[in-house]
């Protein structure tokens, strides 16, 4: 096999030192006609015609194929190579995402089914393997041309125009295998209590039926020791609180914020006898959300957000970074600029993201990938990609916040229309019933029913007008920018925080690049004085703002509203935006 892309471990929140990574050359086909099936492809015995690198879909540059025409179904062949040290145990195979509905079969047997083109699935594959000659292959569908598909800035005509981007078809994050014993610890759910000291812990087993097993629980600080539990576990899920002081403790000083992101380490061992039979790392942060008194809080005292909007996109990889090295780029670059925050927009973003935000300190709101139309069909798509988000991220410190709906998108008339309210209302209870610890916005940017946060999404450009707008709650509320009525009739403001969390947009062509923006800057120092004009407003004491999310990080496709150019070229000196973002 060539070059392994993306060789780092896809999940460093919960990590097994037995795993393979198996990116790099796969076999691929369009399958145009839909015939692949009824000709056998699943069974894994014929090659197939073309070359692609995974986990870069077809559509990109680092793909090797580069392809943006639409190709609704594809398919994927490559040879599995059992490691000897999987030997006697479950062979798991994971995939990070597939876009959209994903069939799985290791040598002619289907081992997975999964649809939502975001979120990952995995499968144990141990029945269907072979001493030797192990065929893996993976069948694509997308629904290029449905605008009821989740799908966020995923384009449904054929080039990319306004605010929409290239498609992603089929694999698009990380495919690895791993193994574990007959008996194993399937996740675990970690919430920090900051008012107690205490961590509590939710851990869910498979294969326990029947035997006498113990999960043993180490728990260290930079280094050292804070504590170590041991439980005897009745059946397949186990629920306790840790606390955790100890002679080291200093109270707040290991609390994570951006400004110091300190982390716990812990380590989840599963003992049969005085066997350890299976063993996972992970890592947790001891901080807390909140809204005191109207105020947004981290860690008991109010947080003011200024955050960048950022959709996730690269020039050669599109909606997959090229490398984990440019993940921590991305985020180094936005904490440069004086950002402690980045609104993740319209993607479930890569885990390996988050835990660079987790390690450095950056906080991040996290959005689903939205429908653009609304039916039935589309709720019942949504509501489960949503859930199975919420479940992979919740235990990320540096998640701050549920964003499930932006802008009306999958509910456009949700202005009139009460079952798109009663949908928006049920992605907000839902949220909160999953994770009550973090605040959800029902509809980020206007026609807001039920929210934790009223948030609003303002391009205006003139400073003295936004001074005006948001010197007061009743100005900032009775607005209507973009021509949006900013609550739904019937849920009325209610006291909650407000930020500004889309704003600026200011286009600046640094090349022949052409494309467009919400307002344009001629020259270095246009663009300065405007980018003071937006975001000073909001430093003042005048201001009943709370945080702010500047759009955005880097130019994308035909957008050159960015901070930085595609290739994450700052247009400006960072040290200068740093300046502005404090407002200096």
């Amino acid at each position: 096999m060539s070059t392994i892309y993306r060789s780092e471990h896809p999940r460093p929140q919960f990590m097994r030192d037995s795993w393979l990574n198996l990116n790099g050359e796969w076999e691929f086909a369009f399958d145009d006609e839909n015939t692949g099936t009824s000709e056998g492809w699943h069974k894994g015995d014929r090659p197939l015609p073309l070359r692609i690198q995974v986990p870069f879909a077809f559509q990109s540059k680092l793909s090797g194929i580069a392809d943006p025409a639409v190709h609704d179904t594809v398919w994927y062949r490559r040879p599995l190579d059992i490691p000897a040290e999987f030997a006697g145990k479950k062979t798991i195979l994971h995939f990070g995402a597939v876009d959209y509905l994903a069939s799985v079969w290791v040598n002619g047997v289907l081992v997975a089914t999964h649809e939502g083109g975001h979120t990952p699935f995995q499968a144990d594959i141990t029945d269907a393997l072979r001493e030797a000659d192990n065929w893996l292959v993976v069948k694509a569908v997308d629904f290029s041309r449905d605008t009821t598909l989740p799908r966020g800035k995923q384009f449904w005509l054929d080039e990319s125009a306004s605010i929409f981007y290239t498609r992603t078809t089929g694999i698009w994050q990380t495919v690895w295998m791993e193994a574990v014993a007959t008996a194993s610890i399937d996740r675990v759910r970690m919430i920090p209590d900051i008012d107690r000291n205490a961590i509590e812990l939710h851990a869910y087993f498979r294969g326990t039926a029947g035997r006498s097993l113990k999960l043993k629980v180490e728990v260290t600080f930079e280094g050292e020791p804070v504590v170590e539990e041991t439980y005897n576990i009745i059946d397949d899920r186990l629920n306790r609180t840790i606390g955790l002081r100890d002679q080291y403790d200093r109270g707040a000083s290991r609390h994570w914020s951006p400004q110091h992101p300190r982390l716990y380490d812990i380590v989840f061992s599963l003992i049969e006898g005085d066997a350890v039979i299976d063993q996972a790392t992970s890592y947790f942060g001891m901080r807390k959300v909140s809204i005191e008194g109207g105020k947004l809080c981290l860690n008991n005292r109010p947080f003011f957000s200024k955050m960048v909007l950022d959709q996730g996109y690269f020039p050669d990889g599109n909606l997959t970074p090229p490398s984990d090295e440019a993940i921590r780029k991305d985020v180094e670059l936005t904490k440069e600029m004086g950002f402690n925050g980045a609104r993740k927009h319209q993607k479930l973003e890569d885990p390996r993201y988050l835990y660079w935000c987790d390690k450095l300190g950056l906080v991040v709101w996290s959005e689903a990938a939205n429908a653009y139309q609304f039916t039935e069909e589309y709720v019942q798509k949504f509501t489960k990609e949503w859930m199975e988000s919420v479940e992979r991220d919740a235990n990320h410190p540096s998640i701050i916040a549920w964003v499930p709906l932006n802008e009306s998108w999958g509910v456009p008339n949700i202005q009139v229309d009460k079952q798109q309210q009663d949908h928006a209302m049920a992605m907000y209870y839902l949220t909160k019933s999953l994770d009550p610890t973090r605040p959800v916005i029902s509809n980020d940017g206007w026609e807001l029913v039920k929210t934790d946060l009223f948030n609003i999404h303002d391009y205006e450009w003139r400073r003295e007008v936004l001074e005006e707008r948001y010197s007061t709650v009743e100005n900032a509320i009775e607005a209507m920018p973009a021509n949006r009525r900013l609550a739904v009739e019937g849920y009325p403001y209610a006291g909650q925080p407000i930020l500004l969390t889309e704003f600026g947009g200011i286009s600046y062509k640094k090349s022949d690049w052409e494309g467009w923006g919400y307002s344009g800057a001629d020259n270095d120092e246009d663009f300065e004085q405007r980018l003071r004009a937006v975001i000073q407003p909001f430093h003042g004491a005048g201001s009943v703002v709370q945080g702010y999310c500047y759009t955005q990080l880097t130019d994308v496709e035909q957008e050159i509203n960015g901070l930085l150019t595609y290739d994450r070229i700052p247009k400006i000196p960072l040290e200068l935006i740093r300046a502005i973002n404090e407002g200096k």
